[in-house]
């Protein structure tokens, strides 16, 4: 495993990271695996867990306490999320402040957080959605100055709305934030035109989350791919967007070197960027967290391959179904 500087706040982070949403809340979920798991990744050398409190509603947050307690000796980057108040992922231009991020309501789910967790400081607290326009609303500022003067959080970062990575810039410069979570795929290229260089020029740390398209940059979905009636693909993977993703994903196949799996060309790919600190994939088997901690290797895709990668992007707005 290989290790990144985690912006300003001096961390050594792995490469390859561990996306939890998937971990609690999803059909098929289940806790005897995941925390085998979640073993596996810091035997690999995995030091870097995000989680949420919305995942699962705490459950999430509670198996990665478990993990903690495990390796009591092991230093772990914890990172969590306080969902909006108002339930609505993403936000909408307009959302108030004092509907999404009170901030009595801050305190209180960073303090259900550390229960949760069994810790008394968490090293990342994200806002899970986001309004630029909040930039400069100075009580939100204030409960997080406050939090890390009593210790209970030690950075704060934002989580951006899918699809929207400039929604944040001016936040940015408040100086408050110390990472950036964003979706950052062989599809999704758009945080370098302006989000990337900023949080390079201020030295804020890159989450790069969703590195497989929820699924379509493993190459294995079809245009009949279906999952339990429950499940949160059917709501995002809808006729529209599966169609069109199994056409893109299809369309990569010929530039997938050989030995190599489509996932592992585009965890690569995200790898390639020096403005990413960690990567995030959702991990629920051994066999995933083995493979993609096998991407941190130190070998990089060749520039003619990420050039040509670069050929692919896919410029997407928020819709109904994005989420």
């Amino acid at each position: 495993m290989e290790y990144r500087p985690f912006g300003r706040l001096g961390w050594q982070v792995s490469e390859v990271g561990y996306g939890m949403w998937g971990l609690a809340g999803w059909t098929g979920a289940d806790d005897t695996e995941t925390m085998v798991s979640l073993v596996r990744s810091v035997e690999l050398g995995v030091n870097f867990f995000d989680t949420a409190l919305a995942y699962g509603e705490g459950h999430s947050e509670e198996l990665l306490g478990r993990l903690v307690r495990a390796f009591p000796d092991k230093r772990l980057y914890l990172a969590s999320k306080i969902p909006p108040k108002n339930r609505i992922w993403p936000t909408r231009r307009g959302f108030l402040l004092d509907d999404v991020f009170p901030a009595d309501y801050i305190r209180t789910s960073t303090e259900q957080t550390l229960k949760n967790l069994g810790v008394a400081r968490l090293d990342l607290m994200q806002f899970h959605v986001w309004e630029d326009a909040w930039a400069k609303d100075e009580r939100w500022q204030r409960v997080c100055e406050d939090l890390k003067k009593e210790g209970k959080v030690a950075a704060f970062g934002v989580s951006v709305n899918r699809w929207e990575p400039e929604n944040v810039l001016d936040t940015l410069r408040t100086g408050q934030i110390d990472a950036v979570q964003v979706i950052y795929n062989i599809f999704d290229q758009a945080p370098k035109d302006h989000l990337f260089p900023l949080t390079d020029s201020l030295d804020i740390a890159i989450i790069a989350r969703v590195p497989l398209d929820e699924g379509t940059l493993t190459g294995t979905l079809t245009k009949d791919s279906t999952w339990p009636e429950e499940d949160w693909r059917n709501t995002y993977f809808v006729p529209e967007n599966l169609n069109a993703s199994v056409d893109r994903a299809e369309a990569l196949r010929p530039l997938i070197p050989h030995g190599m799996t489509m996932a592992e060309m585009a965890l690569r790919y995200v790898l390639a960027n020096s403005s990413v600190a960690t990567v995030i994939p959702g991990m629920r088997k051994v066999r995933h967290v083995e493979a993609n901690a096998a991407t941190s290797d130190g070998k990089p895709l060749p520039d003619e391959l990420v050039a040509s990668l670069n050929k692919h992007r896919w410029d997407r707005k928020p819709t109904e179904w994005s989420q």
